[in-house]
C-alpha cells in the first residue's frame, strides 16, 4: 500500500514538476534557439525528479502547500541539470550517455552544451526572485532560499565537492574525506531541497535543522547506491554504462570498503535519515521514498 502510494505521489510531481519546467523554458524559436533546445533536451531526460518531490513534500509536511513551491521545485531541477551536463562534457566525466539518452554533448557539441549548462546555473535564481514579485512565495523566504541555493550549489557545496573529486581522479583517498566529497556534491542539493520546503512553508529553524539532518543522511546513502549500482546495475535500466566510475579510475565507497560493507552503510544510514523524520507529521511517503531509494536497481 506504501509503495502504491509513494509511486503516486511521485508521478504527480514529476508531473507538475515537468509541465511547468516546459512553461519556464519554452521551445521557442529564435536566434538563440539552439541553446534552448540543447537545455530542454537534458531537462526532458526524465529522471525520478527526486529533488523537486522533496522541495514539494518538506512544504506538504510543514503546513504549506506543496504547489506553492513549485517554482522552488523548478529551480532545483534546473540546477541538478546544469552540473549533469557539466559533469558529461569531455573536460569532465566524458560520458557519452545520460538517462539513456546522448548527452547534451552529443547532440548539440560542447560549447552549446557547456553554454545551456550556464543557462539553467542562472535561471533558478530568476524564478525564484519572479515567484516572490508575484507574490506566490513570501519575499523574505525568497531570499532565504537564494542564499541557500547558493551556499549549497557553489563552493562549499555542489561545486567545491566536484572539485575534490576532479583533483583526486584515481587517487587513494582516506574515507573520511571520501564522504566529504559525497556530502558536497551528492548530499548539498538534497539539503538544499528539503529546508527550502520547509522555508517555503514558513517552518522555524528546528524543522530546517530536522530537514537537513534527513537531508545529510539521505545524500550519504544515495550516493553510496549510485556506486554499488555503477557495478552490479542493469546497464538498459541504469540509462549510462555501468562500470565508468572504474574504468575512469574514480575512487568510489564501494571501492574504498568494498560492495557488501557500502551496502550495510547505506541501509544504516537510511534508518538513521527516517528517524530524523519524527520531527514531522504525515511522513508515510518521506519514508516510503528514502527506503525506495535504497532498494532502486537504477
Amino acid at each position: 500500500m506504501r509503495e502504491m502510494m509513494v509511486k503516486e505521489r511521485l508521478e504527480y510531481y514529476a508531473e507538475i514538476t515537468e509541465e511547468a519546467l516546459d512553461k519556464y523554458l519554452p521551445d521557442t524559436q529564435c536566434l538563440q534557439s539552439s541553446v534552448i533546445k540543447a537545455a530542454r533536451h537534458s531537462l526532458s531526460a526524465g529522471g525520478k525528479r527526486i529533488r523537486p518531490a522533496l522541495v514539494m513534500e518538506f512544504c506538504r509536511v510543514c503546513g504549506g502547500d506543496a504547489e506553492d513551491a513549485l517554482p522552488v521545485a523548478c529551480a532545483i531541477e534546473m540546477m541538478h541539470t546544469f552540473s549533469l551536463i557539466h559533469d558529461d562534457l569531455p573536460c569532465m566525466d566524458d560520458d557519452d550517455m545520460r538517462r539513456g539518452k546522448p548527452s547534451c554533448h552529443k547532440v548539440y557539441g560542447e560549447a552549446t552544451a557547456l553554454l545551456a549548462g550556464d543557462a539553467l546555473a542562472m535561471l533558478p535564481y530568476q524564478i525564484i526572485a519572479q515567484a516572490a514579485l508575484k507574490k506566490r512565495l513570501d519575499s523574505e523566504a525568497a531570499l532565504k532560499i537564494i542564499s541557500l541555493l547558493g551556499e549549497r550549489s557553489g563552493i562549499f557545496g555542489m561545486i567545491g565537492g566536484q572539485v575534490i573529486d576532479t583533483e583526486n581522479e584515481g587517487k587513494q583517498l582516506p574515507e573520511n574525506i571520501l564522504l566529504e566529497m559525497y556530502r558536497m556534491k551528492t548530499g548539498a542539493l538534497l539539503d538544499f531541497c528539503c529546508r527550502a520546503g520547509c522555508i517555503a512553508a514558513g517552518a522555524g529553524a528546528d524543522r530546517q535543522l530536522a530537514a537537513g539532518e534527513y537531508a545529510g543522511r539521505l545524500g550519504l546513502a544515495f550516493q553510496m547506491i549510485d556506486d554499488i549500482l555503477d557495478v552490479t546495475a542493469d546497464e538498459k535500466l541504469l540509462g549510462k554504462p555501468v562500470g565508468s566510475d572504474a574504468d575512469s579510475g574514480k575512487l568510489t565507497y564501494v571501492s574504498a570498503v568494498g560492495l557488501e560493507n557500502a551496502r550495510k552503510e547505506a541501509e544504516r544510514l537510511t534508518a538513521q535519515a527516517i528517524n530524523a523524520l519524527e520531527a514531522f507529521e504525515d511522513t508515510e511517503f518521506l519514508i516510503g521514498l528514502t527506503e525506495m531509494l535504497l532498494k532502486r536497481n537504477y
